[in-house]
């Protein structure tokens, strides 16, 4: 029988911005033996939320926390969620009357929607000259009313690592709590000598979502807490159900994200991921030099993210020729090289840029 067109899986032959990739095959069977299972009522759905406690203790593993046995977080939807639930735990325990929450110019939009969604005022700091969190602008925002300060560990545009541990100190010397964003970065950071674990800093919250880097599908996220009270602030009565709270944004959640997500970690962790963060770190700097030698500004990648100077016009006249790319704030063309971009698309990327410069 001939499969209908509108049932064939998404391409990424010419897909360069995303920070999403080709599931793992044992990700995609694990999926779809859990297509129907919700890990937001684990009394009924015992498989899968055996699955989830899974999860939480394999990301436990990659972030390092100091008890990754007994780690407390969930499977989310995605970054945004996590975020959202960041900043709706820290709002939760905090005693300020207007409490408010401390992001670089780099933080995910998710923010905005967290401060929106939430009623917390957001204070968005400038980067410094790496294009990191500035730590001399965050220190002069909080205040004895700042709930939450977040540093982003692989930025969204550039791939930026901000000072976690510094972030942190400036944040508990308010009794702030502090927040990571590894939704990107979480599967790569590892296999470099970055600081930006639960045991490179006394962090209270991470963000880190299989479904980018960890090949598992979407939606699969991560949410991952140092201690259980930051659940406890979270959960609400669930009286109709078979268990009796939940700490989760979302009730219904994805039951093939979490059993995804744990067949993809144990089939690549460490040495596949670590294989991968290697392959796609040469690409991008092999495409960063291969730009700058063309003439165009180009960001030095700290992580396989590259940022360079393409002229609008042929930004969209790659577009038109396929090319699923987008652009950075400033304007730069923005390539994630993940583990579908290979050294050959890149090339053919660049056969193209050549035609048309």
């Amino acid at each position: 029988m001939q499969r209908s067109p509108a049932l064939e899986s998404e391409s990424f032959d010419r897909v360069l911005s995303s920070m999403c990739t080709e599931p793992h095959p044992a990700a995609r069977t694990a999926a779809e033996r859990f297509l129907a299972s919700n890990p937001g009522d684990p009394a009924t759905y015992e498989e899968v939320s055996r699955l989830e406690t899974k999860a939480i203790d394999l990301l436990a593993e990659i972030v390092d926390h100091p008890a990754p046995d007994a780690a407390d977080g969930y499977i989310t939807s995605g970054g945004t969620e996590a975020n959202i639930q960041a900043v709706r735990a820290a709002r939760n325990l905090s005693e300020a009357n207007e409490p408010n929450v401390v992001v670089p110019e780099s933080a995910h939009f998710s923010f905005t929607k967290a401060a929106e969604l939430l009623d917390v005022e957001l204070r968005t700091v400038p980067l410094d000259g790496k294009l990191r969190a500035d730590l001399e602008a965050v220190s002069a925002a909080v205040d004895e009313e700042t709930a939450l300060v977040v540093g982003v560990a692989g930025t969204t545009e550039y791939g930026r690592v901000d000072p976690i541990p510094e972030l942190c100190a400036i944040a508990h010397e308010v009794d702030a709590r502090m927040h990571v964003d590894a939704a990107w970065g979480g599967f790569v950071l590892p296999f470099t000598d970055r600081d930006w674990t639960f045991s490179d800093a006394p962090i209270d919250t991470l963000t880190i979502d299989p479904h980018k880097f960890g090949r598992a599908v979407v939606p699969s996220g991560g949410l991952l807490t140092r201690d259980g009270r930051t659940l406890d602030a979270l959960a609400v009565e669930t009286p109709y159900l078979e268990t009796y709270s939940q700490a989760t944004l979302t009730g219904t959640r994805s039951g093939a994200g979490v059993a995804s997500a744990v067949a993809a970690i144990e089939e690549l962790w460490p040495k596949g991921y670590r294989e991968a963060a290697k392959r796609s770190q040469r690409n991008a700097d092999w495409l960063a030099s291969a730009l700058a030698d063309r003439g165009y500004e180009v960001v030095d990648p700290t992580l396989p993210l590259v940022a360079a100077s393409i002229p609008k016009p042929i930004f969209e006249e790659l577009r038109a020729v396929g090319w699923k790319v987008a652009r950075t704030t400033r304007g730069e063309v923005r390539i994630v090289c993940m583990p579908h971009v290979t050294r050959e698309r890149l090339e053919a990327f660049l056969r193209d840029l050549d035609r048309l410069d």
